[in-house]
């Protein structure tokens, strides 16, 4: 008998070789049904794999992001499964799942596929999806595996089994399609119950421009029709957010081929969000007894040769310029030339915490089919801070800085986030990690420490530490569900060593400080990206381009409308009059479109009895209000960020 220990503890018997799902169906029937795949000893196994050995075990269903993958990664079996009989011929690269649903690469040769194409491919799957065929996995030796592929003619396979080694090799099957895969897969094609084809892209092979184009196609797959509407009903809505249409709608960015792929021009309206968010940020740091400094957008190659971003970094940075012998970098990060600020002068333990803050403009060679609009850019305007703390303060910095956190969500309205706490990989130390074995441990003990104290929502993931240090990634939600990393939070043992940063301790002995590196706001580009879809376009009154539109019904009442416009004005309220011979409906109508939110409308009565009659946007009519109580609620709003 094996011994199977289940997440509550609880363990059972089961004999030799028996499957997760046989496990699920000794529980209940209905579980067995939901039962996609399974953890055995911490590694994720098609439900079906047998089990010969004790082992701990938890049954993964659609509720668990991993039983979620698994689900659309044989989902993308599925699709080549239907491509293939579609397209005879068809020549497979990688199939993965991803965020949200799955995609599969594929050379289809001189063939496109087209939108009847696609709903054709979508109708064959959910057939071949009915027919219940069971995943299968099978062992193969490398040898059987070239010559399967040989056999097809399938040089993108091939070149994928020259990296595996024997012994390691797996093929899945279902139905009349065979792939190279490493799984896990789930049950059997039947639990694919809606399915949806939702794009058509090109895709370089291996992602290099060099190589042939593949065709990729997407898709989303879900256990049932309902949720299957669902999402398509937020893929709608997130149409109408994407921050790229309504950045080009609301005059808040550009981009133009003279200045370059990834390098966003901020427009009048797009200058005016950025103020108010650095105008936020500084009083808040201010507050918070940060130092403001302002460093320069190059600096020489061996700034970046001591901070080690040149042998970690290099592939992300732009390449060098020369002169008279030097090479200059342009700089893809703030924290070396903070670095040197804090070196500048001596310091000592009275002078600790440490805190230098800049909006620092930083440039990052992002490959061209990375970038997305604001989200991914070369250009980048980072809310950078660094803490320069000694080990017992450390505590109260980190904490503080996830506090900061918490009063932006709170101010933005974001409701929805959890704290990522990315780890180092043992493995990869002195290649992706500062070798430092100890304070990897030290160092991630201190943050995960500041986590539980503080009760704050986290998960951890290995191998995604900074090369330097521990970090925190936060993942926010927008309104619509939309996951976004909005910022970080790294802590920085190597640094400090680096640049013999050093500060004068209470015994009078030189202590090397830890380095918090924090970014609450992350950059303006993806911030204002994710607020653009979070409010739809609909900013808050304190972040709004324009704040206040006068709405004259006719020529008769501008004057009072200039009176109204010169008050506004000095209670610096952005505002505009609309002085178009237009009727008043178009102008109520268009100030809507133009998410403008708030319209005062002026006509007879509101001169004769010095007022104006007030429109919120999305709300409508809110009645009339004295000209100088409407300047003061408003003056109120934008001084509490409302």
């Amino acid at each position: 008998m094996v011994k199977i220990t289940f997440p509550d503890g609880a363990v059972r018997e089961y004999e030799p070789g028996t499957t997760a799902l046989d496990i699920a169906k000794s529980i209940s029937e209905g579980l067995s049904k939901k039962v996609l795949a399974a953890v055995v000893n911490g590694q994720v196994w098609d439900a079906t794999r047998p089990v010969y050995n004790d082992s701990t075990l938890k049954l993964l269903t659609w509720n668990e992001a991993e039983g979620k993958s698994t689900f659309w990664h044989s989902s993308a079996h599925l699709l080549a499964e239907a491509v293939e009989a579609q397209f005879p011929g068809v020549k497979f690269w990688v199939g993965p799942p991803v965020e949200n649903g799955f995609y599969y690469d594929m050379d289809l040769g001189d063939r496109k596929v087209s939108e009847e194409d696609l709903a054709a491919i979508e109708k064959k799957m959910s057939e071949l999806a009915k027919q219940g065929n069971p995943y299968i996995r099978k062992e193969i030796s490398k040898k059987d595996a070239i010559k399967y592929f040989e056999d097809k003619g399938d040089e993108y396979k091939l070149d994928l089994l020259q990296n595996l080694e024997d012994g390691n090799i797996t093929f899945y099957s279902q139905g009349a399609f065979t792939d190279l895969c490493r799984g896990p897969h789930i049950p059997q094609t039947g639990l694919i119950k809606a399915i949806k084809l939702t794009n058509i892209a090109g895709a370089y092979w291996k992602g290099d421009e060099k190589n042939k184009q593949l065709t990729r196609i997407y898709g989303i797959t879900f256990p049932n029709q309902k949720e299957l509407d669902e999402y398509l009903h937020m893929l709608e809505e997130a149409k109408k957010r994407d921050h790229r249409k309504l950045g080009k709608e609301l005059g808040i960015f550009a981009f133009d081929d003279d200045i370059g792929p990834g390098l966003p021009l901020w427009l009048p309206n797009g200058a005016i969000v950025i103020e108010a968010l650095e105008k936020l940020a500084k009083d808040t740091e201010e507050r918070a007894g940060y130092k403001r400094v302002v460093t320069p957008h190059i600096a020489k190659e061996s700034l970046y040769l001591t901070s080690g971003h040149l042998p970690y970094y290099q592939d992300s940075m732009y390449p060098p310029m020369e002169l008279d012998g030097t090479k200059y970098y342009l700089k893809a990060m703030n924290c070396p030339h903070h670095h040197k600020i804090f070196a500048a002068e001596p310091k000592s333990y009275k002078d600790l915490p440490y805190r230098l803050a800049e909006y620092g403009t930083c440039y990052r060679y992002e490959q061209s089919g990375e970038l997305f609009g604001l989200m991914r850019v070369r250009c980048l305007h980072m809310n950078d801070a660094h803490i320069y703390c000694t080990k017992e303060q450390f505590y109260e910095e980190f904490k503080s800085v996830n506090e900061m956190y918490l009063k932006y969500f709170k101010i933005f309205g974001i409701d929805k986030y959890v704290m990522r706490l990315s780890l180092h990989d043992a493995s990869k130390l002195g290649k992706k990690y500062v070798d430092e074995p100890a304070l990897w441990l030290e160092t991630e003990a201190l943050v995960r420490d500041v986590l539980i104290r503080t009760n704050t929502p986290f998960v951890e993931v290995q191998d995604e530490a900074a090369f330097y240090g521990p970090k925190i990634d936060v993942q926010i939600w927008s309104t619509i569900g939309r996951e976004f990393t909005l910022a970080t939070n790294q802590v920085d043992f190597a640094q400090g060593r680096r640049f013999k940063l050093e500060f004068t301790n209470k015994d009078n002995a030189p202590e090397i400080p830890l380095i918090i590196h924090r970014a609450p706001l992350g950059t303006h580009e993806r911030f204002i990206g994710f607020l653009l879809e979070h409010y739809a376009g609909k900013f808050p009154v304190w972040l709004a381009p324009l704040q206040v539109k006068i709405l004259p019904i006719s020529d008769k009442f501008m004057e009072y409308a200039q009176n109204v416009l010169e008050s506004l004005k000095n209670a610096d309220i952005r505002a505009e009059i609309d002085d178009r011979p237009e009727k008043i409906g178009r102008k109520i109508r268009d100030t809507e479109l133009a998410k403008v939110p708030y319209m005062l409308v002026v006509g007879e009565k509101e001169v004769n009895e010095n007022k104006v009659a007030v429109r919120r946007q999305g709300k409508g009519d809110t009645g009339s209000k004295p000209v100088d109580d409407f300047i003061k609620e408003t003056v109120v709003e934008i001084k509490n960020r409302g």
